[in-house]
Order: C-alpha cells, then sequence, then structure tokens
C-alpha cells in the first residue's frame, strides 16, 4: 500500500475521531441525531452488501424502521415516553418488515425476511445501546459512586465516561489488530479475512485491555476496579474482533472487497463501525449491574 493510502487513511481516521468526541461530549439529542445520520449511511451500504448477494431486503421499511427505534430509545430514555416503549417498535418493526415482503409482487424469500430483520437488529437495536451507555447517570449505578474524581462532574457524566473510554478502547483494539498485524502478523486469523491475523488480534487485544486498566487508574479505582478495567478491555477487544469478522463474512459472500468508499482509506461507513456494534449492549449491563456490586 502506497504512502498516500496511509495519508488518507490518517486524515479521514483523525476527522471521524473529531466528529465522535465532539457528538459524544455534547451528548443529548445531538448524539442520537447524529449516531442515526451514521446508521442511515451505513444501512444503506448494508443493503448493497445483501442486493450483492441477490437478495432483496425491506429496504425502505428497514430504514425507517431502524430510525424510529433510535429516537423512540433516547425519548424512552429522557423518560418523554414509558419504559420499554423501544422494545415495543422492535416487535412491530420486524412484523412490517415481515408484511412489507408479503405485499410484494414478487414473494419474498427465507433469505429477503433474514436479511432485513438482521438489518433491524445489527444496525438498529445494538447501535441503540449506545444511546443508553450514553444516557448513563450516577444514579443507574444503584449506588453512590462518582465514577470520576475531577473537578468537573457536571461535565463529565457517567454515560459520557464510559462511551469516551468504550470508544478509546476499541479504536485501540482496531489499532493494535492492524499496525501490529503487518509488522508481527504471520498466522491467519479466519478464512473469512484472511489479512487478520492471530498475532494482530492478540495485539489490538492487550492494547484494549491495557486503556481500560489505564482508565480505572485514571478513575482511581482499587483493585477489583482495575481487574474490572482489564476484563472490560478485554471483552471489547474481542467483541470488535467479533464484529470485523462478522462484516468481512458478509462482504465476501457478496464478493465485495468493501462496503462502500465513503472514508478514504478505510472504506465505507460500515467499514469503519463494524467494530462498534456488538460492543455496546454488552458493557452496558456490565456497568449497570456488575460495577455497583464491585464498588458499592
Amino acid at each position: 500500500m502506497t504512502q498516500a493510502f496511509y495519508s488518507k487513511r490518517i486524515v479521514s481516521g483523525m476527522f471521524a475521531g473529531t466528529f465522535g468526541l465532539l457528538v459524544v461530549g455534547i451528548g443529548g439529542f445531538w448524539f442520537t441525531f447524529a449516531l442515526g445520520l451514521i446508521i442511515h449511511l451505513a444501512l444503506i451500504e448494508y443493503f448493497r452488501i445483501t442486493e450483492f448477494a441477490g437478495i432483496r431486503p425491506a429496504t425502505k421499511t428497514t430504514l425507517l424502521a431502524c430510525q424510529i427505534l433510535l429516537f423512540t430509545t433516547y425519548f424512552e430514555i429522557q423518560g418523554t415516553f414509558p419504559p420499554e416503549i423501544a422494545s415495543a417498535v422492535l416487535a412491530i418493526a420486524g412484523a412490517a418488515i415481515c408484511g412489507w415482503l408479503l405485499l410484494q409482487p414478487v414473494p419474498g424469500s427465507i433469505s429477503d425476511i433474514a436479511a432485513s430483520i438482521f438489518g433491524l437488529f445489527y444496525l438498529g437495536f445494538l447501535p441503540s445501546y449506545w444511546i443508553r451507555l450514553r444516557g448513563l447517570s450516577d444514579y443507574d449505578l444503584n449506588a453512590s459512586i462518582k465514577l470520576m474524581s475531577i473537578n468537573h462532574p457536571n461535565i463529565f457524566t457517567l454515560g459520557m465516561t464510559v462511551t469516551l473510554i468504550t470508544c478509546f478502547m476499541i479504536v485501540a483494539s482496531d489499532i493494535g489488530s492492524y499496525y501490529f498485524g503487518r509488522i508481527l502478523g504471520k498466522h491467519p486469523l479466519s478464512l473469512i479475512s484472511p489479512l487478520k491475523t492471530i498475532e494482530g488480534a492478540i495485539c489490538g487485544l492487550l492494547c484494549s485491555v491495557l486503556i481500560g486498566i489505564i482508565s480505572a487508574i485514571f478513575i482511581k479505582f482499587d483493585f477489583w476496579g482495575l481487574l474490572f478495567g482489564a476484563i472490560l478491555g478485554a471483552l471489547v477487544g474481542l467483541l470488535s474482533i467479533v464484529g470485523d469478522l462478522i462484516e468481512s463474512m458478509m462482504k465476501r459472500d457478496a464478493g465485495l472487497k468493501d462496503s462502500g468508499n465513503a472514508l478514504p482509506g478505510h472504506g465505507g461507513i460500515l467499514d469503519r463501525i463494524d467494530s462498534y456494534l456488538f460492543t455496546p449492549s454488552i458493557i452496558y449491563y456490565l456497568i449497570k449491574f456488575i460495577l455497583p456490586s464491585l464498588l458499592g
């Protein structure tokens, strides 16, 4: 790969990172709006992949359903909508997608239904946990625990802190896997993506664990908190690899190298966010249910 390729990769990566930091810092409605825009673009790329694989999903219905799911999740967290409304939207959206496919002139197939419902899960339900994670407050720990021992508690809320740390761990995993894999990689990780190596995956995992431990030290956790940070880093690193390989599997099945070309040096939007899809739900429940018992 040429120097120009790496230059484009670095510049577009810095742009994406700056944008991510900005919207995470702002939070609230604008965080949800930005996430919705990213997910919409990623879904378009996802449906492009399915169409290359010869599948005819319910594209428009799923695109709309995912946006409704994201925003109902936000308004549920804000207390504007009643609890469990997002779960109801998920069930109704699934039924609507199946209904839409039934009404088409050409009868749908199992593949059409599966691709549509998976799209709702993959780029609707899973990303909605970023909204839940960003919306966490100290009260969600069910204990009088302050996560950040700093002078600006009103700025660094629990949700903002955890979201930033999770993103940093994913970035560390991605960068570690990519660059150490190129330097040290000898053994392919999976036939799905031959360029990914076991050595790169291990280094990416260790980079994520390191960020988890550093974050725990910065927050001034005790030993159990440090252990929790390390475990969190390991899980994030593992889930990042899973997300990457899942997207690679879909592209391989469709005969595509990239999901798109929106980000020079990275490929498409989906290529960039695949590591971020399976992570937030696990982190959310660990923070909500496991962390209080360790620190309480």
